[in-house]
Formats: C-alpha cells, sequence, structure tokens
C-alpha cells in the first residue's frame, strides 16, 4: 500500500479511529514525539503545526500503538488497516514538519 500524503486519505484515517473508539484532535501542545494518546479517554492529540505528511504519519503511527477488536471494523476500514500495517514503521519525527 501507498501512503497518499492528501486531505482524502488524512479524513480516510480519521474515519478509521472513530470506528474504533477513539476522537482525533489537532491542538498546539509541547509533545516529543508530536502526539499525545489519552487512552482512559480514548482521545488522540496531535501538534496542529505539522504539516499533513507529519499528521497522516502520525495518525499511521498511533494507529500502531493502540489495541482495538479488528473485528468490529467494516470491509473498507479492514482493508485500510491492514495495508497500513504492511508498511514498514516509520519514526514520525522525521517528517513531522512545521507549517
Amino acid at each position: 500500500m501507498k501512503v497518499k500524503y492528501n486531505n482524502k486519505f488524512q479524513q480516510s484515517l480519521e474515519d478509521l479511529f472513530k470506528h474504533i473508539g477513539y476522537t482525533v484532535r489537532y491542538e498546539k501542545g509541547n509533545f516529543k514525539s508530536g502526539y499525545c494518546i489519552l487512552k482512559n479517554n480514548s482521545v488522540v492529540v496531535i501538534n496542529k503545526y505539522f504539516t499533513q505528511e507529519g499528521k497522516i504519519n502520525c495518525l499511521i503511527d498511533i494507529l500502531r500503538q493502540i489495541p482495538f477488536d479488528q473485528c468490529n471494523l467494516n470491509e473498507a476500514d479492514q482493508k485500510l488497516y491492514e495495508g497500513l500495517m504492511s508498511l514498514p514503521s516509520k519514526s514520525n519525527n522525521s517528517a513531522a514538519g512545521k507549517e
């Protein structure tokens, strides 16, 4: 699978998070990794000053870290998730630049 760094792909990732019960928020903050996961509240906070590429890479990195039941995903989300998990892991810090 090839990652597309555009609004539609970012929205697909955000929808996937919504389907697994997480809220994605873009806020300013001093996150060392560029994001923060509030597991008790099922909220993901990403640095709003990141480029779109940085935001998408953060979403993918976070998706690798949070546990959820894949059985509840619809077919399109399952295909997206499997495609993303087949990608080599990337450090979000290298792609997360400021706009």
